[in-house]
């Protein structure tokens, strides 16, 4: 009986501590300015690319503005405060090389969950991870076309992981790899949201490939929704 007693408890404090887990942080990033156009990407090197958009060019991904003005892919997360341990996702995080260039360009992932390389192009690939922590692996690998998917794990922290393609040089894509889930990435809109977060004091932080990181303080209380918007300029010359 108090088996059964003590087990009930245990279940109640668990269901406890989840329901706790109610407080969010979203918000907009935005880039203050006039936009950079994007660049076209010549993608001649390789005939399989070039026919894939033989009707529209190939845009570069280091900066895209929307309409309103906000920036897409930037990688948002909690850089400090986050406590305890939380696991790995079993579902797989997908990163695909579809028409030359990788879908999505940014994404994070939990250290130890599988990331699926998938290509979906008539044309091989290279896909190569460079990471800058010694306790994540280096990988290089080809990757024909109508291969099957690579499967790799990030065993460390690092925000953030490049990806290239040795044979396309164009083609790059960047890794979050975090402990925990609170992340997120700027849509077209630039909007963002980082929700299921404990209560507590955090770092916010937004980190753009080419106009480096932006941080904030936040306090956010159980059940609370507090936001915190970013703003990039372009760097001086």
């Amino acid at each position: 009986m108090k088996t059964m007693k003590l087990i009930a408890a245990l279940l109640v404090m668990g269901w406890a501590a989840h329901a706790a887990d109610t407080a969010s942080v979203s918000g907009k990033v935005t880039f203050d300015g006039v936009a950079p156009k994007a660049k076209k990407i010549k993608t001649d090197s390789d005939p399989q690319c070039q026919a894939m958009h033989a009707d529209s060019p190939l845009l570069g991904e280091e900066v895209v503005v929307g309409d309103g003005g906000g920036l897409k892919n930037v990688f948002v997360y909690i850089k400090s405060g986050v406590k305890g341990e939380f696991p790995c996702p079993k579902e797989p995080v997908k990163i695909d090389q579809h028409g030359c260039h990788y879908e999505p360009h940014v994404l994070g992932m939990h250290t130890g969950q599988l990331l699926l390389i998938k290509n979906s192009d008539d044309t091989t690939h290279n896909i190569h991870a460079m990471p800058n922590n010694s306790d994540n692996n280096e990988f290089n690998n080809a990757q024909p076309a109508g291969s099957a998917d690579l499967k790799k794990t990030f065993k460390a922290p690092e925000v953030m992981v490049k990806v290239k393609c040795d044979l396309h040089s164009w083609m790059t894509a960047y890794v979050g790899v975090l402990e925990h889930p609170f992340f997120s990435v700027s849509g077209a809109d630039g909007a963002f949201s980082i929700k299921n977060l404990p209560a507590g004091d955090y770092e916010i932080v937004a980190w753009h490939e080419k106009y480096g990181e932006q941080s904030a303080k936040v306090k956010v209380g159980d059940g609370e929704a507090k936001t915190q918007d970013f703003k990039f300029s372009k760097a001086a010359d």
